[in-house]
């Protein structure tokens, strides 16, 4: 009689449950495919986006609602109920906050399509992306705070622990009586720089003697990608701690040089002109300043600096290397032997001397 009972009360509903539960993920299986072809027929790209994201969130809140209407019909009064309870709430938590965390993603993906990052003149654009990006993981933080702390609610040993992180302080008064250690110290740095913006995604940077562009900013750390394919991963807390150049602070427009050390016998009014000539349909020239001007002199050459800007750091890259091998193989064209060099012969007949 007890075997009878105890398969009453607590294995067929168990068994009923699984059914119950392997329908639930059947249907849920069939309508996230019917979904996901109807968003497919869509322009935008932004509902596909959002099915993606929720997939799994929501299969945690189906398990939680399954879950309590199992045990609410069926295990009231069982010794276990108020653990299984526990737990479902618990879970519900995690589900909720879940959500909140994609649901800030989504925004985020939303604002950051509207964003053109691939126009030329994108400084208000990679400002805006700048911020998004982290105040996304600023949102992120708190809100895995606030789901740890009403976590923490519904233990009775921790109370005293999740009280105290919610009310004690606030947020706010925990992030800010931690701004001595130093990873709380990252965190609001990179709040600081989502405000004051010394970087932004994207901008050309020289750093550590490094060439390159931002590639990722979060709360921590700033990712550089540098101009070889390599990565340099720099502490949140660098930028605003030590000097760095910011080549697209204000615009992308640069200015170039070019050095050639050459003889005295060379005319640079001839240089002025050929410079002129190359550049004068060259693509990578915006049109704004050439010039050719001598800037120092020795005993043995004249210093010519050649002056080029271009619309960026990439573009007036390609063209000083562009000029340079061209008014090098104009100069040997036109004047040979006009380059420095020093003759080992000379040098060796005057010391004996």
């Amino acid at each position: 009689m007890n075997n009878i009972e105890y398969i009453n009360d607590f294995i067929t509903p168990t068994l009923f449950f699984l059914v119950g539960i392997t329908i639930l993920l059947l249907t849920y299986r069939y309508a996230f495919k019917y979904l996901k072809k109807k968003v497919h027929k869509t322009e935008s790209l932004i509902d596909d986006f959002i099915i993606e994201i929720f997939k799994f969130p929501a299969i945690w809140l189906l398990f939680w609602i399954a879950v309590k209407i199992f045990s609410s019909a069926y295990l009231t009064g069982h010794e276990f109920y108020d653990f299984i309870e526990h737990i479902n709430n618990i879970l519900l938590i995690l589900s909720v906050g879940w959500i909140l965390i994609k649901l800030t993603k989504a925004l985020s993906y939303f604002f950051q399509k509207r964003l053109d990052i691939t126009n030329t003149d994108n400084l208000k654009a990679r400002k805006s992306l700048t911020q998004i990006k982290v105040f996304e993981h600023i949102i992120d933080t708190i809100i895995i705070i606030v789901t740890i702390s009403i976590s923490l609610l519904t233990f009775e040993e921790a109370r005293n622990i999740g009280v105290s992180i919610l009310t004690s302080a606030g947020i706010l008064g925990i992030i800010v009586g931690l701004a001595a250690q130093k990873s709380i110290g990252m965190i609001l740095a990179g709040i600081q720089i989502a405000i004051t913006q010394p970087v932004r995604l994207d901008d050309v940077v020289v750093i550590e003697g490094e060439w390159g562009r931002i590639e990722e900013i979060t709360l921590t750390y700033v990712v550089v990608k540098i101009w070889d394919e390599r990565r340099l991963v720099l502490p949140i807390t660098y930028l605003m701690e030590k000097p760095f150049q910011n080549w697209t602070r204000k615009n992308a427009n640069i200015l170039g040089t070019i050095f050639l050390y050459l003889d005295y016998a060379v005319p640079v009014d001839a240089l002025r002109k050929h410079l002129n000539e190359i550049v004068e349909n060259h693509p990578k020239w915006d049109k704004r300043v050439v010039n050719i001007q001598v800037t120092d002199t020795s005993e043995r050459y004249m210093e010519v600096r050649l002056l080029l800007s271009s619309a960026d750091s990439s573009s007036n890259w390609d063209l000083r290397v562009d000029v340079r091998e061209k008014m090098i193989d104009f100069i040997n064209k036109k004047y040979p032997e006009s380059f420095v060099k020093i003759r080992l012969q000379d040098s060796i007949s005057n010391s004996t001397v």
